[in-house]
């Protein structure tokens, strides 16, 4: 069952990483006790799903977006759309 985070205890997850590497004791209590409202158990488990999406990415599993489609939604498309902007 997936749980969802938010953006604040996504920070606060980067923030512990970053914090508690790789080899620290109790690594997964101790990144818990610095996120809000989640057990060691899903800090562990949201590692290890970010893992996986980052292994499918590097391994070309996941499509890279067409930004330079100005159809396409995201970071083109807003220059697209700024660049039609008249100043008033």
């Amino acid at each position: 069952m997936a749980c969802s985070w938010t953006p604040k205890q996504n920070k606060q997850f980067e923030d512990a990483l970053a914090t508690y590497v790789k080899d620290t004791p109790d690594r997964w209590h101790k990144i818990a006790k610095a996120v809000s409202g989640k057990s060691a158990e899903e800090v562990r488990r949201h590692y290890e799903a970010l893992e996986k999406d980052i292994l499918s990415i590097e391994t070309g599993q996941v499509p890279i977006p067409n930004y330079a489609n100005p159809r396409a939604r995201g970071y083109a498309n807003e220059q697209r759309l700024l660049k039609n902007l008249k100043p008033q």
